[in-house]
C-alpha cells in the first residue's frame, strides 16, 4: 500500500458484494484495495471524504452515435463525451454509423480513431459494421480490436450504410462466428415495416403505427435461428417490443449465446405522454406504451433483458421537424441517463446496485472490458459520485451534447452527479472540465 496516490471514502460504496462504507485506494489508475472505512490512510496519499454521496463504477455506455468525422455538426467526439462524463460515464464504445466514413474497413477505422485521439475526454471504443459487401473486411477489423459488428435488418436510414437480407445476415454471421466476433442487430424486419401504415404528420399514434411490434418479434426470431445454428455470439439492440421477451427467453434457455439490451427511453418516457410533433421522442423502434415498459422492466429484472445502454442519436435540430415520417429519429441523452434510470429505477422499488449492474457491469462484460465496471482491486480506477436523492430539472441549455434537443426537458429526476474519475483523476466537478484524458480502447485479444 505504500504506493498510493489516493484513497476515496465513502459511506456508501458500490461494490460487487454490496453496498457498504469502504476507502478505495488507487495507485497508477488502477484500484489497489477496497479498505475498511475507518482504515489508516497511508503516508503520502491524498484523501478525498464523499461523505454520504454515493460511489459507484463509472458507467460504460456501449451504444452511441458520435458521427465525427464527416457529420460532426449533428455531434462529436469533443461535446459527446463531455456529455458523458457530466452524466457519469467513463467509457463509450462508437457506433460504425452516421460517421463519413462508416467504420466498415481498418482504413475507416484509423479514420476515426485518428480523430478521436485529442478529443476523447472519456475512454473510446469502437464498434464495426456488417454491410452486405464487406465480409472481407470483418476479419481484418476484429483483428485491428473493434468490438464487435452492428448490423441493420431493415434500412438505416443513411444510405452508405445498407442493411443485411437474410442471405446476407446468414454470410455475415457465419464469417463473425469463425473468429469468435460479435454481432449486434438492429432488429426490426422490413416486410412488416413496408405493411405497416404510413402516414405522414404531427401525429405521434400514427408513427407508432408504422413501426409494429411485430417487425422487432420478427427480426430477432430470424437472427435467434442462425446463432443457434452456428453457435454464434448476437445482441439484440434496443429492444423496445414486450412481445419479443418470451422469444428471447426461450431462446436462452435453449443455449443460444444472446443478449439484449433496451434504453433509459423506453423505461421511464410512454407513448401516451408524447405530444403530437414532438420529435424529439422520434426514435427507431419506438416508444411504447406504458404496460410494453412495464413488462420491459420485469424482464430487467428477472434478466431476460442484460443490460441498459443510451443509443445517443443526436442530430442538428432542424431535423427534428414536427412531421414524425421525415423527422431524423434518435434520442440524445448520455448526460442523464443515470439519473433517468435511476428516477423510474427508485419509483418500482430497484436499487442502486441494480443501476450499476445493468449499466456498468454488464455493459462491460458485453464488449470484455475486464477493467471497467466495477470497485475492486486490479479494476480501472472510474468512478462515478452520486447525490442519489437529491433532484434536478432538466435545462436544455445546461447539456454538454452538440445540439440541445432532449426528451427530457424539463422533467424532475433524482440523482445529481457530483463529479466522474477516470484511472484516478477527477474528469468534471460541478460542471468544470479538465482536458480531455480519454484513451482509446480496443478489443481484448
Amino acid at each position: 500500500m505504500s504506493d498510493t496516490e489516493l484513497v476515496l471514502r465513502s459511506r456508501r460504496v458500490i461494490t460487487p458484494e454490496g453496498t457498504r462504507a469502504a476507502s478505495v485506494a488507487v495507485a497508477d489508475g488502477r484500484i489497489t484495495a477496497v479498505l475498511p472505512y475507518d482504515g489508516e490512510v497511508p503516508a503520502g496519499a491524498r484523501l478525498e471524504d464523499l461523505g454520504d454521496d454515493v460511489l459507484l463504477p463509472g458507467l460504460v455506455d456501449t451504444h452511441v452515435h458520435v458521427n465525427d468525422p464527416g457529420r460532426t455538426e449533428w455531434e462529436g467526439f469533443w461535446t459527446a463525451t463531455r456529455a458523458a462524463a457530466a452524466g457519469g460515464i467513463t467509457t463509450l464504445v462508437d457506433m460504425p454509423l452516421n460517421s463519413l466514413p462508416p467504420t466498415t474497413t481498418v482504413d475507416h477505422l484509423r479514420t476515426k480513431q485518428q480523430v478521436a485521439a485529442d478529443k476523447a475526454h472519456i475512454d473510446v471504443g469502437f464498434w464495426g459494421g456488417a454491410l452486405p459487401d464487406n465480409v472481407k473486411d470483418l476479419r481484418p477489423l476484429h483483428e485491428s480490436g473493434v468490438f464487435g459488428f452492428k448490423a441493420f435488418l431493415s434500412p438505416s436510414g443513411v444510405e452508405e450504410f445498407p442493411h443485411l437480407d437474410q442471405d446476407a445476415l446468414a454470410r455475415s454471421l457465419a464469417e463473425i462466428a469463425s473468429f469468435g466476433g460479435l454481432l449486434i442487430v438492429h432488429a426490426e424486419d422490413p416486410h412488416h415495416l413496408e405493411a405497416a401504415p404510413q402516414q405522414a404528420g404531427p401525429r405521434y399514434a400514427d408513427f407508432l403505427a408504422s413501426r409494429p411490434r411485430d417487425a422487432e418479434d420478427t427480426a430477432i426470431a430470424q437472427l435467434i435461428a442462425p446463432a443457434q445454428r452456428l453457435d454464434a455470439r448476437v445482441h439484440v439492440l434496443h429492444l423496445s417490443s414486450s412481445d419479443a421477451l418470451p422469444l428471447i427467453a426461450r431462446a436462452k434457455a435453449d443455449g443460444v449465446r444472446i443478449t439484449v439490451e433496451t434504453c433509459p427511453h423506453y423505461l421511464t418516457l410512454t407513448a401516451e405522454e408524447v405530444p403530437d410533433g414532438a420529435s424529439e421522442f422520434k426514435c427507431c423502434p419506438p416508444i411504447r406504451e406504458a404496460a410494453n415498459q412495464d413488462l420491459l422492466w420485469q424482464a430487467l429484472a428477472d434478466g431476460t433483458i442484460d443490460c441498459v445502454v443510451t443509443d445517443h442519436s443526436p442530430s442538428t435540430a432542424d431535423l427534428k421537424t414536427d412531421d414524425f415520417a421525415t423527422a431524423w429519429g434518435g434520442i440524445s441523452g448520455l448526460q442523464l441517463s443515470l439519473s433517468a434510470v435511476w428516477t423510474e429505477a427508485r419509483r418500482r422499488g430497484h436499487s442502486l446496485e441494480d443501476v450499476v449492474r445493468w449499466m456498468s457491469a454488464r455493459t462491460s462484460q458485453l464488449v470484455g472490458l475486464d477493467r471497467k465496471g466495477a470497485i475492486e482491486a486490479g479494476r480501472d480506477a472510474d468512478f462515478a459520485v452520486l447525490a442519489p436523492d437529491r433532484t434536478f430539472t432538466v435545462d436544455p441549455a445546461a447539456l454538454q451534447h452538440r445540439n440541445r434537443v432532449t426528451a427530457y426537458a424539463g422533467k424532475t429526476l433524482y440523482g445529481v452527479v457530483r463529479s466522474t474519475w477516470l484511472r484516478g483523476e477527477r474528469i468534471v466537478a460541478d460542471g468544470e472540465f479538465t482536458a480531455p484524458k480519454g484513451r482509446l480502447l480496443t478489443r481484448t485479444p
